[in-house]
């Protein structure tokens, strides 16, 4: 009896010890990692250290670092954060600046500290100290927006300048702010520890992360009134590309015939002109299409080279061009037409070179094979498409057959036999967009309907109030973009920070609009 008892309580004890072994994993952790301990201490005062250490409650990690760092003030030299790449219960922070005295300064980690194991984020983490005897605690907030595209860019800086005796308006093209922020991957922002002042408040999407306006790269934003700290007051900045003044740069030669010269700036006046041409000298200018260049093609028994006059506006300059011995441009042909014409579109013919003459004699258009369809060409003023308008027919196939030599390009080549074949689907494969607008605040508007890849599918000018009708669309998602056309010029005109010009007001649709076949849609857009 006894021996049974004894093997019941044998078996009782191990069963009990396998189960205090098993492996349970516990709950999963998701606290982010909490500060402990600071050297020097957490919002030191009349700091003079060179070198700060920051201990954490666990091991963590600095992830993307040298992005998410802003010290604000900012430092000439920004400092050594380490360690990288490996875990550490602490930061070390190498300070190569000379401080500025008096000055309350914040380290903001933004989202880079997290955990090592489960990668939780300590969240706009800051270490705040003073070089003076108190610790600035006035703060300002707010949010930025595009002045165009309905998104705004990631990793907008906010800046302060301070408006002191030292200050003006060329400030933000030379020196670094006295305070920054940075949206990091929202639109939101904070600058903290700041003290009491009048200031400029200065958006900067900062290609060479250096602090300092540069035109050429950078956009901006800026309030036009003057900040005073302390405010309640959240602030919406408008940033913008600005339109840069007119600079002409170096001509590049493509291949004989051809020279492409860039520029800067607005070139609708830009004239380029040849210095005594050879009698048998030919020349035509077009400007490339959404590109800052205007393509100079020549033909004549040019020698090495050719010396220009180039003219906008005040602007005038002679430059020599070292031409190139390389062939001409061949012609090439194309239609974005792929198997179906919209019926909101028209067939057209791109040419990467000038043309020069059509002959239509030598195009045949027919309608199922064999009916002909009367049919009108046009040239744009680029010379670079041809345009077939027609009228038609639901439910059709045709048929576009351009003969040899039918079109000659500026350097009298020729094409080949070309054929195009494409149909005409019913309106019922369409749908249409119906919009009213309410709580315009002023006309006249443009009101722009565009697709997915932004590119503008109609656009509408409008001086009073109407319905805009947007009629055989294909099947796809679609946005509406409504520009206050301020200066009644009938485009969108970007803002200039030394001028004080904000740029027009452009709003968007809250929602895209799903266009399906044979389907009308009614939206009343409630602007605020």
């Amino acid at each position: 009896m006894h021996s049974r008892y004894l093997l019941i309580l044998i078996v009782l004890i191990f069963a009990g010890c396998a189960k205090r072994g098993r492996p349970t994993g516990g709950p999963e952790d998701k606290d982010a990692p909490i500060m402990v301990t600071t050297k020097p201490p957490y919002k030191s005062l009349n700091f003079k250290s060179d070198e700060i250490r920051i201990y954490f409650d666990e091991y963590i990690k600095l992830k993307e670092v040298n992005t998410q760092l802003i010290v604000s003030p900012p430092l000439k030299y920004p400092p050594i954060i380490t360690p990288l790449g490996t875990a550490s219960k602490y930061i070390k922070i190498e300070i190569l600046d000379t401080l500025k005295q008096n000055t309350t300064y914040t380290f903001n980690f933004g989202q880079s500290v997290i955990d090592n194991t489960e990668g939780n984020i300590l969240n706009n983490f800051k270490y705040i100290f003073s070089t003076g005897d108190v610790i600035d605690t006035l703060n300002v907030s707010g949010t930025i927006r595009d002045a165009f595209n309905e998104e705004a860019d990631k990793n907008v800086l906010i800046m302060l300048y301070e408006k002191n005796e030292l200050f003006n308006d060329s400030i933000i093209y030379k020196e670094k702010p006295n305070y920054v922020a940075n949206t990091l991957d929202t639109i939101a922002w904070e600058i903290s520890n700041i003290k009491a002042g009048n200031y400029l408040m200065v958006a900067l999407k900062d290609a060479s992360n250096d602090y300092i306006f540069n035109p050429k790269e950078d956009k901006i934003g800026f309030e036009t009134k003057e900040i005073q700290i302390p405010t309640d007051e959240k602030y919406e900045i408008t940033v913008f590309e600005e339109i840069l003044p007119f600079n002409l740069i170096r001509p590049s030669v493509v291949s004989k015939g051809h020279i492409i010269f860039g520029y800067e700036g607005i070139a609708d006046n830009l004239k380029i002109d040849v210095l005594s041409p050879p009698d048998d000298f030919k020349s035509i200018s077009i400007f490339e299409k959404d590109k800052d260049s205007l393509n100079y093609r020549y033909k004549g028994s040019a020698k090495d080279s050719l010396n220009f006059i180039a003219t906008n506006l005040e602007f005038k300059d002679t430059l020599s061009v070292r031409l190139s011995l390389k062939l001409t441009d061949s012609l090439t042909l194309k239609t974005n037409t792929k198997g179906t014409l919209a019926l909101r579109d028209t067939f057209k013919l791109t040419s990467n070179i000038p043309i020069d003459s059509l002959d239509i004699n030598k195009i045949s258009f027919v309608e199922r094979d064999t009916i002909k369809v009367p049919f009108k060409t046009k040239l744009s003023l680029s010379r670079k498409e041809i345009a077939i308008s027609f009228e038609k027919k639901y439910n059709s196939q045709y048929q576009i057959e351009i003969l040899p030599k039918a079109i000659k390009d500026f350097y009298e080549n020729v094409n080949d036999t070309l054929k195009f074949r494409f149909s005409i689907k019913e309106p019922s494969d369409y749908g249409n967009i119906f919009l009213k607008f309410e709580n315009v605040k002023s006309y006249p508007i443009i009101v722009q309907l565009i697709d997915n890849n932004a590119a503008i599918i109609e656009s509408v000018y409008a001086t009073e109030p109407q319905e805009f009708s947007f009629r055989n669309l294909t099947v796809a998602k679609y946005k509406v973009r409504i520009i206050y056309d301020t200066n009644e010029n009938g485009q969108y005109d970007t803002g200039n920070f030394l001028l004080k010009v904000q740029p027009e007001k452009v709003v968007y649709y809250p929602e895209e609009i799903d266009v399906r076949s044979n389907w009308d849609i009614t939206e009343t857009f409630i602007l605020k």
